[in-house]
């Protein structure tokens, strides 16, 4: 749970999708669906924005008959945006999507974008980090570490 996001990072590479907040909501959900991920960040000249989800799509687009081809991102996305430095350990990370409800956090460091993690990745390590520890009892117990 100390290990930082950087970790995290590194092994699941920092590259981030985005959008433009001139794009179409129908645009940014053609990137999404391609990519099979829910979220996209918006940038503007480099600097970030906000963030389009699918929550924002079923909230903000779909339940108030917003038409998807013609609305750009940035009338519905989410740009009050929390975000986390590399440093975060993956601990502090686990309780902000808990307490902030939220399933995908950029990560930013000097103003400049890192990279973006989301509950799925951090569940992935935790099931890789518990699965490892599994087989390092299990070999010890059958006596495959020195004592």
């Amino acid at each position: 749970m100390n290990t930082p996001v950087a970790s995290l990072l590194e092994r699941k590479g920092s590259a981030v999708q985005t959008v433009a907040p001139s794009d179409t909501v129908a645009d940014a959900v053609r990137v999404m669906n391609q990519r099979k991920i829910g979220s996209v960040l918006v940038v503007d000249g480099g600097r970030l924005v906000g963030i389009f989800t699918e929550r924002d799509v079923l909230s903000r687009v779909v339940a108030a008959g917003i038409d998807p081809r013609t609305t750009r991102v940035t009338l519905v996305m989410s740009s009050r945006l929390e975000t986390i430095g590399p440093d975060m350990t993956i601990g502090d990370v686990m309780g902000i999507f808990t307490n902030k409800r939220c399933r995908h956090l950029p990560v930013v460091a000097d103003g400049e974008l890192l990279g973006l993690i989301s509950i799925g990745d951090v569940s992935r390590w935790l099931a890789d980090t518990h699965r490892a520890e599994a087989e390092q009892l299990r070999q010890y117990i059958a006596g495959g570490y020195p004592v």
